[in-house]
């Protein structure tokens, strides 16, 4: 995990515009308010739908593959470092609700009143279906074709291949 400050000057007027176009999009989805959410992105593949309720802290350190679908209401803490990067592969469904977050604060609280970030990122393999609900946490890896069963804490990379569920997420069986 990278650690950052979240609370320098350039980071706060970051997360205000983002902000800013994510409420934007929130009120209105249109077309162009959708473009305005994707050009956030470092990248964003062809034919991504992202629901209303949409919202993540920085959006450029994001990337998504083709034809991912987005429900609403998903929340996306990023960071706007390389370790606080998030990425989502084509073909993959987020279910409403879903958590994805890729900064956490110190444990120690000595730690935790420097008011430092951590930051891991979160890698999600192609054809991922992560159910409502669900929470994945930094540093986190979904292998390809794996289903993410709904209301799950994902604490722990997940195989190719494979359905997880509970809290935290174990290992039902294979795909």
């Amino acid at each position: 995990m990278q650690v950052f400050t979240s609370l320098n000057k350039e980071y706060l007027a970051l997360r205000k515009q983002t902000g800013d176009t994510c409420r934007l999009f929130n009120k209105s989805p249109s077309k162009g308010n959708l473009k305005r959410i994707r050009e956030l992105f470092l990248e964003c593949g062809e034919g991504v739908i992202i629901e209303a309720g949409f919202h993540c802290d920085y959006g450029n350190q994001i990337t998504i593959g083709d034809r991912t679908f987005i429900n609403i209401n998903c929340t996306v803490l990023d960071a706007p470092i390389d370790e606080g990067a998030i990425t989502i592969g084509s073909d993959c469904l987020i279910g409403p609700n879903v958590q994805l977050l890729a900064v956490s604060h110190a444990v120690e609280p000595k730690q935790r009143l420097q008011k430092e970030n951590f930051a891991a990122p979160i890698t999600i393999g192609n054809n991922v279906w992560i159910g409502a609900g669900a929470i994945v946490l930094a540093g986190i890896t979904i292998g390809d074709n794996s289903v993410i069963g709904a209301g799950s804490l994902v604490t722990k990379n997940v195989t190719a291949n494979t359905v997880v569920a509970g809290n935290p997420a174990q290992k039902i069986r294979d795909v």
